[in-house]
C-alpha cells in the first residue's frame, strides 16, 4: 500500500507539471470535456496520508446537467430555459392542434386535449409554469414535453413508408390524423368482433355478435346478408370502419372454405358500410378501409415465423395498467372491465379471441399512425 500510494503521488506530481496546474488532467484546447476536480482518498495503512484521485463525479455531474437542464423539482419551470426557447414552446403550446402535438414527446392522446382545453377555457398559456395546471402534466412531464418540441426526434424515411404497408386502400394522412374516433372490426368464423375507440384512446364501445349462418351449408347470401346487417344495427358512428385484412395463403388449399369465407363477409361489410361509389377527384375519404392482420401481430409482438399468436394476455396487461398506470396506452370504462375481466384468461371458453384483436386492431391503428407522423 505504501508503494502504491508513492506511486500515485508521483503521477499526481508529473502530471501537475505538465499541465502547468494542480490537477490530474487539464481541459483540453478543443475539447469539450470538463475540467476535472482534484480529490483525495483516505491510505489505509497511514491515515495522515492522502493519495490524490481525479473526482470524476464532476463529469457524471455535468453531462447529467447538460441532458437534463431542469432536474430539480422545486425550480422554476421559467428559469430552466431562455426567453428564446420559452417563446418557441409557448408557441406550440398556443397554437398546435391535437393532431400536430402527437409528435411531440408524452403529447399524444388525452394530454393534448387537455391542453386544448384548458388555453381555451383559460386563455393562451404565458408562462412555463402555468402549464403544469394541465391535468396530467406535472413538472416531470413538463420537462419532457418542452425538451421534446426544442429538440424533436427526426423520424427515418422508411417509417413514413409503413402507413401505407398497414393501411388499403392508401388515404391522405390528414384524413386519418383528423378523426376523432374508430371502429375496429374482426370477422371471425362464427362471430364478427367491434372496439369503437376515440383519438383520445378511450374504449367507447367493445362487443361480439354470435352469427349462426357463418360458415353453414353453402354459403348462403341471403343467411350471410340477415347475420351482416344485424351487425351492421349495431354499430356505433364512428369517422373510419378499419376491417381486419386476414393472411391466410391461397396455397394452403385446406383453408379456402374459412379463406372464401372471410373474403364474403369483408367484401358485404365493405359494400353496406360504404354504399356510395365516390371518384378519386372527389376529395371524399372512403368510410372504410382494410388493415393488415400481420402488421398489427408484428406491432404487439405476437409474430412466430409467418403465423400470429393469441393476444389474450397483451389484453389482459392492457386492462391491468389501464387500473395500475396514471399514463395507460388505453382507457377502459369501469363497466367493460367488469364485463370482460375473466374473459381472456388461460383456458377460457368463452371465446374472446375476436374480442382481442379488435381492440389489439384499434390500438395499433392510431399508435402506428401516430409513429408515421413527420
Amino acid at each position: 500500500m505504501w508503494v502504491a500510494r508513492r506511486f500515485l503521488s508521483s503521477v499526481a506530481q508529473r502530471t501537475g507539471q505538465y499541465a502547468g496546474q494542480s490537477g490530474l488532467f487539464r481541459r483540453p484546447q478543443h475539447g469539450c470535456l470538463p475540467e476535472l476536480e482534484l480529490r483525495y482518498l483516505q491510505c489505509t495503512c497511514c491515515w495522515r496520508s492522502r493519495v490524490p484521485v481525479a473526482g470524476f463525479e464532476t463529469l457524471n455531474a455535468t453531462i447529467s446537467s447538460t441532458s437534463e437542464p431542469c432536474k430539480e423539482d422545486n425550480r422554476s419551470l421559467d428559469a430552466c430555459y431562455t426567453s428564446e426557447q420559452r417563446d418557441a414552446i409557448l408557441q406550440l403550446l398556443n397554437t398546435a392542434t391535437p393532431s400536430e402535438m402527437a409528435g411531440v414527446k408524452l403529447l399524444r392522446g388525452r394530454k393534448s386535449l387537455n391542453i386544448v382545453e384548458y388555453r381555451t377555457k383559460n386563455g393562451p398559456f404565458k408562462t412555463l409554469e402555468s402549464v403544469v395546471n394541465v391535468p396530467l402534466l406535472k413538472h416531470k412531464s413538463a420537462v419532457i414535453v418542452f425538451n421534446s418540441i426544442l429538440n424533436p426526434v427526426k423520424k427515418e424515411r422508411k417509417v413514413r413508408i409503413q402507413l401505407a404497408k398497414f393501411i388499403r386502400p392508401e388515404v391522405d394522412r390528414s384524413w386519418l390524423e383528423d378523426a376523432t374516433s374508430i371502429v375496429s372490426l374482426i370477422c371471425g368464423t362464427n362471430k364478427i368482433a367491434w372496439a369503437h375507440v376515440d383519438r383520445g384512446m378511450t374504449v367507447l364501445d367493445w362487443q361480439q355478435l354470435e352469427c349462426p349462418n357463418f360458415l353453414r351449408g353453402t354459403y348462403m347470401a341471403s343467411a350471410y346478408l340477415n347475420d351482416v346487417s344485424t351487425v351492421l344495427a349495431l354499430l356505433p358512428s364512428a369517422d373510419f370502419y378499419i376491417i381486419e385484412k386476414s393472411s391466410i395463403s391461397v396455397q394452403n388449399t385446406a383453408l379456402f372454405p374459412v379463406m372464401a369465407h372471410m373474403r364474403t363477409v369483408e367484401a358485404m361489410l365493405f359494400a353496406l358500410l360504404e354504399p356510395r361509389n365516390s371518384s378519386p377527384e372527389s376529395n371524399i375519404p372512403p368510410r372504410v378501409l382494410n388493415m393488415m392482420r400481420t402488421a398489427v401481430g408484428r406491432h404487439f409482438g405476437l409474430m412466430v415465423g409467418e403465423s400470429r399468436t393469441s393476444g389474450a394476455q397483451t389484453v389482459r396487461q392492457l386492462m391491468t395498467e389501464s387500473v395500475t398506470q396514471k399514463l395507460p396506452r388505453i382507457n377502459f370504462p369501469p363497466e367493460l372491465l367488469v364485463k370482460y375481466r375473466n374473459y381472456f384468461q388461460m383456458g377460457s371458453r368463452r371465446g374472446g379471441e375476436e374480442l382481442c384483436d379488435a381492440l389489439l386492431q384499434a390500438v395499433a391503428f392510431y399508435e402506428l399512425l401516430s409513429e408515421s407522423s413527420s
